[in-house]
């Protein structure tokens, strides 16, 4: 766990590294403490003096914690616009807002990254052909999920389809009036 935690502040530093306005964001919290929980995974961050991450203690209490839901990941994948919203902060509210502001707006420039590896004109193509590809994986994963919709209440029968549900409200409804209306029949009697 120790490696995996490294690798986390090596990234987020990284990414803070070239953006000064978000270490300009997080240098007022120095010496705050981060906790982020992911399922059976937690780890803490410490804010530092330069606006940087380190190692945080996971046994001291945390200012700020954000527990991110289990379906993380599919939704890095299929829908990164409404992933921020699905994060739940709690602690100061202060340094909340501040986190959530730069990591909604944190960017990673990979075509910069790959240009200093591998040249230019690579980096870009490869950029160009990694968004494509994105592009690709976030369609055939949308797609993926409506055809199982589809199955589910369509074919397999585990779920029930929406109009049928709307007949069901609608015959529903109508039982309820006839029935206020055959109450009010018998009243005047």
């Amino acid at each position: 766990m120790a490696g995996i935690d490294r690798l986390i502040f090596a990234a987020l530093n990284h990414l803070l590294q070239g953006e000064t306005w978000a270490q300009d964001r997080l240098r007022p919290f120095a010496g705050a403490r981060v906790l982020i929980e992911a399922g059976p995974i937690a780890f803490g961050l410490l804010i530092d003096e330069r606006g940087f991450f380190s190692s945080g203690d996971n046994a001291k209490q945390a200012d700020v914690t954000l527990t991110l839901p289990a379906d993380t990941a599919v939704k890095f994948i299929v829908d990164r616009q409404n992933l921020f919203a699905a994060v739940k902060l709690s602690g100061s509210a202060d340094i909340a807002e501040s986190l959530a502001f730069v990591f909604r707006n944190l960017r990673w420039d990979v075509e910069s990254d790959l240009a200093g590896l591998i040249g230019d004109i690579p980096a870009r193509r490869l950029t160009m052909l990694g968004a494509g590809f994105s592009g690709h994986l976030q369609e055939g994963a949308k797609r993926l999920a409506e055809n199982l919709v589809e199955y589910a209440t369509e074919d397999s029968l585990l779920l029930v389809p929406q109009r049928d549900i709307d007949v069901f409200c609608s015959e529903v409804n109508e039982l309820r009036d006839g029935l206020a209306r055959l109450e009010k029949k018998i009243a005047r009697l």
